[in-house]
């Protein structure tokens, strides 16, 4: 059958339409909300009646122009540039609400300022009005930009394998489905609401590894079986960029599942990563996992064992059927000579402790 259109508009209501599962209608009917009839856009601004996007259109258009994206450029030599395309519509979704976050933030200050300095005034009464309604219009504005945001980062993670993540700091977002009214009331519920998308409450999971590794799915399914026994767990991972790290965020973005990102503090020099792990230590983990990676991780391991925590560690020559016969007896040689070197290393501290404590005796003789 063929469908005719005679706008965007148009277009994207029949994808939306058509297109879209339960969960992704339902994320977009709670984050397009308007708290309030009139919406304050700026503190100077006087109210005015604008209504929110469409929440069946926008989410028809962020599908239609990230899928797009993907589709006209595979096959072809531009597919390899189609990931930091996307990359960068997604993140300008997260720079534009965090942006709006700023904003509102700042209203949110000085309408708890207002509280705090009480006046019986009817200007006094205005302004905490006028403060209260822009902070509920850019509450809005970014829990709606946050939705679209998120959908988009949906679909690039899907074409991609990867889920995204912004060059710096955070990205969380949640549903509301309830306005405040009270000025008191509304500035509990809105730190109550931020706090727990920075703190979550789940039980923690540790996760590190090395950057060399390939077989992802004997992580998959060691996280899978992890989170079959800890549903509500929030994984915590040692945040590189490449390796055993990746591929637990891509498993998280998949399974739904909260990621704490520990990155080392390079003010801390040359002890940043050791103090990393200290700080993954005082998080209290119920259980973590650790691929065989560099010293990093060794340091690591001894101090979750230490610390009597539950551990996984998986070796690289686990990942058997992604090597050739050739690269595991590497991978085995290279750990005989390890093994060799640590034994010859303790016999050598051996001898020279045992000629101390002789010249000591002949010395006392």
């Amino acid at each position: 059958m063929t469908h005719n259109f005679t706008s965007f508009a148009d277009l994207a209501s029949y994808v939306a339409a058509n297109r879209g599962n339960d969960a992704q209608v339902e994320a977009y009917a709670g984050a397009f909300v308007e708290y309030d009839e009139m919406a304050k856009m700026s503190i100077v601004a006087e109210p005015e009646r604008l209504e929110m996007p469409d929440e069946g259109q926008a989410r028809a258009a962020v599908e239609m122009v990230v899928g797009t994206i993907f589709d006209v450029f595979r096959d072809t030599r531009l597919e390899a540039f189609a990931r930091d395309l996307v990359w960068g519509f997604v993140h300008s979704f997260h720079t534009v609400a965090k942006r709006i976050e700023g904003q509102e933030d700042d209203a949110a200050k000085k309408l708890k300022e207002l509280i705090r300095e009480f006046d019986p005034s009817e200007n006094y009464a205005v302004d905490v009005e006028d403060t209260q309604a822009l902070c509920q219009t850019l509450q809005g504005c970014r829990e709606a930009m946050e939705c679209m945001r998120d959908h988009a980062a949906e679909v690039y993670r899907v074409e991609t394998g990867k889920p995204f993540s912004p060059t710096r700091g955070s990205k969380v977002s949640r549903v509301l489905n309830a306005s405040m009214i009270d000025a008191r009331d509304f500035l509990a519920a809105r730190a109550r609401e931020r706090d727990a998308q920075f703190k979550p409450t789940g039980p923690v999971v540790v996760f590190s590894g090395g950057q060399q590794w390939e077989d992802h799915d004997l992580l998959w399914r060691g996280l899978d079986s992890i989170k079959a026994r800890i549903p509500e767990m929030v994984l915590v991972t040692t945040a590189q960029n490449k390796g055993c790290d990746a591929i637990a965020q891509a498993w998280a973005a998949a399974r739904g599942v909260q990621v704490i990102l520990f990155r080392l503090d390079r003010g801390l020099g040359a002890k940043a990563a050791f103090v990393r792990n200290d700080r993954l230590l005082s998080l209290r983990p119920v259980e973590a996992v650790v691929c065989e990676g560099s010293g990093i991780q060794m340091n690591l391991a001894q101090k979750l064992r230490k610390a009597g925590v539950p551990l996984h560690v998986v070796r690289l020559d686990q990942q058997r059927n992604q090597r050739s016969p050739e690269e595991v007896a590497k991978v085995e040689a290279r750990r005989r000579d390890a093994a060799e070197r640590n034994i010859a290393r303790a016999a050598r501290a051996f001898v020279k402790q045992s000629t101390i404590r002789s010249d000591a005796l002949h010395a006392q003789d």
